[in-house]
């Protein structure tokens, strides 16, 4: 006869909170470039913050620099940087152009963060 197991529940505690990061961009230093940077940080902030199994790593911002090239974008660097050495776990973007314009940049960095020992998840917001 089999001895009965007692399986006892996961336990909150046991749960790994996933460590969120948000990278938010805009292009130029005009008016209403600067209003949309400033809610995009303040949405994923709060995004962020609000979810009780997500951690914030920390919101990645450039402002009134364009996505055509990473040369100049200091924090999406540092970002990606991070995400490669296993300090975050996923990344939220509004959207594809804000992460980058280039296309074949976006698709190389997402596969080489998906291809990582540990992936590096990407989520732009407005493409579900």
């Amino acid at each position: 006869m089999a001895t009965p197991k007692l399986i006892s529940p996961i336990s909150k505690q046991g749960v790994q909170k996933l460590r969120v990061a948000a990278y938010c961009r805009v292009s130029s230093s005009s008016a209403d470039q600067l209003n949309s940077y400033a809610r995009q940080i303040e949405t994923y902030t709060k995004l962020i913050n609000a979810n009780e199994n997500w951690v914030l790593v920390d919101i990645f911002a450039d402002e009134g620099i364009s996505g055509t090239s990473r040369k100049h974008r200091d924090r999406f660097n540092e970002m990606i940087a991070d995400a490669k050495v296993g300090l975050i776990d996923m990344i939220i973007c509004k959207n594809v152009s804000r992460f980058a314009r280039n296309v074949t940049d976006c698709i190389g960095i997402v596969r080489d963060l998906a291809a990582l020992k540990n992936p590096v998840g990407v989520f732009f917001e407005s493409e579900c």
